[in-house]
This record gives structure tokens, sequence and C-alpha cells, in this order.
């Protein structure tokens, strides 16, 4: 898939006011500070779509972006550490869990784990959650690029002992870098793929 466009529809507090309209939507999540506007950009191609910043939580609300004028691209708030209010944070995780399971058109979510880490507690539990919901993901692991082949391999095998306790066959993953560019082709390609399976009137949560 070649991405010719990408541009900012609108911003939303809830999941009832997320835009409209006949597209397929794919969700970009992860604990805040994964590195998940710089995989954005890196996706799109469009180096500023998504504001990156070194302060965890920088990303609030339900960003959607219109990708080639026939999908929906949604940039989540982070779960996780970020340093703001506890009761802030129970509400970003309420509008995280909201929108993943009322958002009709939403195909995918994209669940981004940094690579530098091992299994990390507050993912393993938020993973439980999508897989108790029987939430179609796709991990996606950031920033390889920082980590040797063996080291990535380590971490990556430490997640699928990790993971195959609860799932049979393991969930898609994807090894990605926003730096380099590693991961663009195979996010992209799941994505073409489900945007040939997508039929508006017959579209439901997942």
């Amino acid at each position: 898939m070649l991405i010719r466009s990408a541009e900012f529809v609108k911003s939303s507090t809830t999941v009832r006011d997320c835009p409209k309209g006949p597209y397929p939507e794919y969700a970009f999540l992860g604990r805040s500070n994964v590195g998940k506007s710089s995989l954005i950009n890196m996706v799109t191609g469009h180096g500023k779509l998504a504001k990156t910043s070194a302060a965890p939580g920088k990303t609030r609300l339900l960003n959607h972006f219109l990708i080639n004028g026939s999908w929906y691209l949604c940039d989540l708030p982070g779960y996780g550490f970020a340093k703001v209010p506890v009761a802030v944070k129970k509400k970003w995780e309420k509008t995280i869990r909201d929108y993943l399971l009322k958002r009709d058109n939403l195909l995918c979510a994209f669940v981004l784990l940094d690579m530098r880490h091992g299994p990390m507690k507050n993912d393993l539990l938020f993973l439980r959650w999508v897989g108790e919901n029987s939430l179609p993901f796709c991990l996606v692991f950031t920033k390889a690029d920082k980590l040797s082949r063996s080291k990535i391999r380590q971490h990556l095998n430490q997640y699928e002992k990790t993971l195959s306790e609860q799932w049979e066959p393991l969930p898609p993953m994807i090894i990605s870098s926003g730096k380099t560019g590693q991961g663009k082709e195979e996010i992209l390609k799941l994505i073409s793929q489900c945007n040939r399976g997508f039929s508006p009137e017959t579209s439901g949560p997942f």
C-alpha cells in the first residue's frame, strides 16, 4: 500500500464524538512513551502527522486521521505510566476501553510494546482484557533499532512464551522502528488485507 494522503480529521473526548463515515478504522495504542507518534509518522510517511514528545502522556484525546481518503487511523492516549493525576489516568483508561468496545468500524487494534523490555505487567493486563473481549489485535514491537538482533530475539522469545499461556495460536507480531522504517510494509499489508474484507453494511464491534 502506498500512502498518498494523510489528513487530520478531529480530536474527540469520547467514542460518541468520533467522526462518522463508512470507512474501516485502525487504532494505535500502547503504554505512554512507547514511541507511538514516531511509529504513526513513519507508517504514514508524514513526519509531523502525530505530535511527538519526550514527556509521557502527550496524547490525551482520540485523534482521527483519514488516510488515502479511504480509512481512518486513530491515535489513542497511552495507558500506564504518565505524570498526570490518577483521576486523569482512569479517565483515559475508560475512554480507551469504551472506544475499543463500541467503535463499530474498528477492524484491528495495533498494540505497541517497547522492544527494549521483556513482558511488563501493565501490558500483559491490558492484553488479557483485550483477549477476554475477543478484540482482534496485532502486537507491534517498537524501538527495535536500539537493540542488537540477539537481544530482540531474546525479548521476543520471552513474549512468545508468556503469551502462549493465554493464546493459541499467538497473535500477529511485527517488529518495528520509527527511525529506520522497519515494520512499515508489514503494518500496511495487514491494513490492506483488512480493508478488502470491510463492508459498511456488515460492520460491527469487531
